[in-house]
């Protein structure tokens, strides 16, 4: 029995419900009304033996960026999970996004931790046209938005309640809006720095900003910076060069993963004002993106690379009996090194481990400030697709409006749950997961939540009433 088909019939003992045949066979999965979401603890398992497939390709090159958040691809090399599967890794840091999409298309990289708006963003033609699939999603959370020192104590001035060495938070930008306004009235525009046009920190800035009453801009056909009708200007800086771009004062703030926030905390430059876990809790950050071409010609690399990628998340979200996470230490030493993050381990080590800086005096327990596997977080959701179309749309990079079905249809072009099914019921089988750590019975569409600094409601399933609620941007 040739691979695909011992794959399918395995799959269809394990989940009994019936599979097509294929290598990657999608399984029929009956929603269900309701499911706890996920486990609050990760708990050390035993391991079993592996099951090795015929590979298509064993030695490969992933792409990253300088973040925290590439620990699953780092995790899976250091740790030997890719290894276990037969897998030989190169794991290259990219100057840019854009870069490391193109290297993705064109055949240099084999797969990369992408923003989780660039497989969608690049499927549906915005920027660089090209279908880009993801089966895993790397973590949830794990991005900050901070201004600069006059920023913070022109916010303050505004607001006497923030003029605390541990003000509450979450903290909105209602303060800053006087701010903006004054420097509009100067003829000048308050510059803040994202990461990339589809990236999840473009769309958070613009979600705290504008729930605050501050348009943050329009894109249009003429204009694809993003800047028509704009109150404060976004523009794009690299990760690793946000502090220096804030320090020479070209930008006021900015948004972006970490360490570069709590960078900015040590060097005494900024305030971080709020994270992404405030503006949208447990919102998707990374995922990890090949080609829909380099997935259909390597079927089973694709499942292993994806088993390899689940075991690496279960082990950085692993606990002790007292739900004390006990391997982000090992972890943040290794994303420390040059050939990865390279930033200092204290710097990593402060939101690693479950702890946040806002100031230095201001040093505030956050758990899930990074998420790599409990509640469900490396499952492909549909959900998370569309909330990404909405926001695309919303500001005007999808120029036009789309009926609703759109919104799904495109999201399961790019989130391919049944890889990641597979894969998991096959560490399930060996040991290495447990049963009740996969969202098995789910239709791939999150439960509806209200968990947005505005208290707007999301369902994932309505994508077209969910815009509809926003005062600012295309509502429909």
């Amino acid at each position: 029995m040739d691979m695909a088909k011992r794959l399918a019939k395995k799959a269809q003992q394990y989940i009994g419900i019936g599979c097509a045949s294929g290598a990657l066979a999608m399984c029929v999965l009956m929603p269900t009304a309701g499911y706890a979401f996920g486990p609050e603890q990760v708990p050390a398992i035993e391991g079993g033996e592996t099951e090795y497939l015929d590979l298509e390709k064993d030695e490969l090159k992933f792409g990253f960026i300088k973040l925290t958040d590439c620990a699953p691809i780092v995790i899976a090399k250091e740790k030997g999970f890719f290894a276990d599967e037969g897998l030989a890794v190169e794991v290259i840091a990219q100057p840019n996004w854009k870069t490391l999409l193109d290297n993705v298309i064109a055949g240099e990289l084999d797969g990369a931790h992408m923003l989780s708006g660039q497989p969608i963003a690049a499927t549906i033609g915005f920027g660089t046209k090209a279908h880009i699939i993801t089966a895993f999603t790397m973590d949830l959370n794990g991005n900050g938005i901070t201004v600069s020192n006059s920023i913070w104590e022109q916010m303050q001035d505004v607001d006497p309640a923030l003029d605390t060495s541990q003000p509450d938070h979450p903290i909105k930008a209602d303060a800053l809006k006087p701010v903006v306004q004054s420097y509009l009235a100067e003829g000048k525009k308050l510059q803040m720095g994202m990461v990339f046009p589809v990236s999840t920190h473009n769309y958070e800035i613009r979600y705290w900003l504008a729930a605050s009453g501050i348009h943050p801009g329009m894109y249009t056909e003429t204009d694809i910076g993003g800047r028509s009708d704009a109150e404060v200007e976004l523009s794009v800086t690299p990760p690793p060069m946000m502090p220096a771009t804030l320090e020479a004062g070209n930008i006021q703030g900015y948004c972006v993963g970490e360490p570069w926030n709590q960078q900015a905390v040590t060097k005494g430059i900024g305030v971080p004002v709020t994270t992404n876990y405030d503006i949208w809790q447990n919102n998707p950050e990374k995922v990890f993106g090949v080609t829909k071409a380099w997935a259909d010609e390597n079927p089973n690399t694709m499942l292993a690379v994806t088993k390899a990628l689940i075991r690496a998340g279960r082990w950085l979200d692993e606990t002790d009996s007292d739900g004390k996470l006990v391997n982000r230490e090992e972890a943040a030493r290794l994303l420390s090194r040059s050939d990865y993050v390279g930033a200092d381990y204290d710097v990593i080590k402060n939101s690693m481990t479950g702890y946040f800086y806002f100031q230095k005096t201001d040093k505030r327990s956050m758990p899930d400030f990074n998420v790599f596997y409990k509640y469900y977080a490396t499952y492909p959701w549909y959900s998370d697709g569309v909330w990404f179309l909405t926001q695309m749309r919303r500001w005007g990079q999808i120029t036009e409006a789309k009926p609703e079905a759109w919104y799904h249809a495109m999201a399961k072009e790019v989130y391919k749950p049944e890889i990641y099914l597979q894969a998991a019921r096959m560490l399930v089988d060996e040991g290495y997961i447990a049963e009740s750590e996969i969202p098995w019975d789910s239709d791939g569409y999150k439960p509806a939540t209200d968990a947005f600094i505005d208290g707007k409601t999301y369902d994932g399933k309505k994508p077209l009433a969910y815009l509809a609620g926003f005062e600012i941007g295309h509502q429909e």
